[in-house]
């Protein structure tokens, strides 16, 4: 049966016009990261709380997130430095820059999905966080990877992309089809594809980050994979309540256990390959973003495959050829 149409996005609030959430709560935890403004909070922020806001919480959809005044942002995304740019020490520098502020905006979007959608159960949102934890991990990791070049994170501009794109999802199926199975997906294509650059060049510790990160991302995936099949069987795309019960799995501050793990999946599980799988995912995708700018050159079938992302699904990913708007 067809999924019905993705309804439209509400529109988004800047933080004065929203009451905050209780002080001491995860949403509140959530809150305080998107908003932040000290980088030091970005990088290590303070242990997440046990305690939950009592729902049903209002929807809280933050129009922009708080930004250190280190970061420049730039409306402009800098080209790419190829294969022979990245013996260039300056030039690696400046794409792993790029991987950092993608993963800041990532854990940014986590913590602004779990305040966007309240109505969702709390196994998801418990995910969410377990995400973000996971992206500001990378994070640190590659700051650590940038000072050992001698830099920091604010050397380069940066672009807020994934900002003006992501918070169009109306709704958790939408979220989860761009942030989880679209940019994280083609995430598992770009880091193998530089993990392989770095080690063609001799640099074996930016390629063993690199494919660390991949590794990681893939539970990231097979969490938006998974969420999105329960949402989309589920009248009006989500599914508040679901059948067995979601445990609160309240963060409590621990670190993800495994690392890169945004268990747990949904209750009650989902089919493995629904039909239209793919088809479904396009109608969710908000416009003007397209799969094409959700897909790397080459793709990495296999640490896609093992997201849970069914063969005829990359097989329609791979053949994919619209021109891609918005980029």
């Amino acid at each position: 049966m067809m999924s019905p149409a993705p309804p439209s996005a509400p529109p988004l609030s800047p933080p004065g016009a929203v009451e905050p959430p209780p002080p001491g709560t995860v949403q509140r935890w959530a809150w305080d990261y998107v908003l932040a403004t000290d980088l030091a909070h970005k990088l290590e922020p303070p242990p997440v709380p046990s305690v939950w806001e009592p729902d049903p919480a209002t929807p809280r959809r933050i129009a922009r997130p708080g930004r250190p005044a280190e970061l420049r942002i730039s409306a402009r995304a800098s080209k790419s430095p190829g294969p022979e740019a990245l013996r260039n020490p300056a030039r690696r520098a400046q794409l792993f820059h790029a991987f950092m502020h993608h993963e800041l905006q990532a854990a940014e979007l986590m913590a602004w999905a779990l305040l966007a959608f309240p109505e969702t159960p709390r196994a998801f949102r418990g995910g969410l966080v377990r995400i973000a934890l996971d992206e500001v991990r990378h994070m640190r990791l590659y700051a650590a990877y940038l000072a050992a070049l001698g830099h920091r994170f604010g050397d380069f501009p940066v672009r807020d992309w994934f900002w003006s794109r992501v918070p169009a999802a109306a709704s958790p199926a939408q979220f989860v089809a761009v942030m989880g199975m679209g940019l994280e997906g083609g995430n598992l294509d770009h880091t193998a594809r530089f993990a392989e650059r770095f080690r063609a060049i001799g640099d074996d510790e930016g390629a063993a980050l690199t494919e660390r990160v991949c590794a990681e991302e893939i539970p990231h995936v097979r969490f938006g994979v998974r969420w999105f099949r329960r949402f989309t069987q589920a009248p009006g795309g989500a599914s508040p309540h679901a059948p067995g019960g979601a445990s609160p799995h309240a963060p409590g501050g621990a670190s993800p256990d495994p690392p890169g793990g945004a268990s747990p999946d949904p209750p009650g599980g989902a089919s493995p390959d629904p039909p239209g799988d793919f088809e479904t995912w396009v109608r969710h995708i908000p416009p003007p973003l397209s799969p094409l700018l959700m897909r790397g050159e080459p793709m990495n079938r296999r640490d896609r495959s093992r997201s849970g992302l069914s063969e005829p699904f990359l097989d329609a990913l791979a053949a994919w050829t619209e021109r891609a708007p918005g980029s």
